[in-house]
């Protein structure tokens, strides 16, 4: 799944928020990354944090719901990317560290 946050300090809290709610095995933060998007009819471009999540497709409504929860955007990013494969004791990992 991947998200995006204004600031370092919270994209480290919804991180952080989703892996002790077991929402989420592990998450990647990239950035500062630019983007560049209309809002509001207007383009903007501006500095953002991107969120890699590790999760179980099972997770992903719960998950998708926390993060908008906790979110500062009104409208945030989350976006779901099936696990097409992968090493097998990570994937293993991922599922036994999560639930929905």
């Amino acid at each position: 799944m991947l998200c995006t946050a204004p600031t370092v300090e919270a994209a480290e809290r919804l991180a952080r928020a989703v892996v002790e709610e077991r929402l989420a095995a592990c998450v990647n933060l990239v950035g500062p990354v630019r983007s560049i998007y209309r809002w509001n009819d207007a383009v903007c471009d501006e500095a953002e944090h991107l969120l890699v999540i590790k999760t179980a497709a099972a997770c992903v409504p719960d998950l998708t719901a926390r993060l908008v929860a906790l979110h500062a955007y009104t409208c945030p990013e989350v976006v779901a990317l099936p696990i097409a494969s992968g090493h097998a004791p990570y994937l293993a990992w991922l599922l036994g560290e999560t639930r929905p």
